[in-house]
């Protein structure tokens, strides 16, 4: 059974970093993408980042976290972690993983409609 477990989130002042962590099981880790979604209240949801795993250099992010969210893969414990940092009031939302496939278009262009498991979300408050 596919599972992606999504944690880290919490209550963090503007400025301040938070790192979440996306735990998958039940598929090969290697031969797909992850991707961090996140939703805030009255908003559509919002493709933040992706990485294509293994290749570290297959990073995409979404040009409102460019320069203070790193995202990164760890293939031996099946992890995918997102370093956000400089965080600001307008990232509060719940945070979302998901998978999707390694290659085409989906990755890049953090696209909701190609991804197809999801996890449970990861509330990340800021406040000013």
């Amino acid at each position: 059974e596919v599972q992606l477990q999504a944690s880290g989130g919490g209550l963090v002042q503007s400025g301040g970093s938070l790192r979440l962590s996306c735990v998958a099981s039940g598929f090969t880790f290697d031969d797909y993408a992850v991707a961090w979604f996140r939703q805030a209240p009255g908003k559509e949801r919002e493709g933040v980042s992706c990485i294509s795993v293994p290749d570290d250099s297959s990073k995409y992010y979404t040009d409102s976290v460019k320069g203070r969210f790193a995202i990164s893969a760890d293939s031996f414990k099946n992890t995918v972690y997102l370093q956000m940092n400089n965080l600001k009031p307008e990232d509060t939302a719940v945070y979302y993983c998901a998978r999707g496939p390694r290659f085409g278009s989906v990755c890049p262009t953090i696209a909701a409609y190609g991804m197809d498991y999801w996890g449970k979300g990861t509330q990340v408050t800021v406040s000013s």
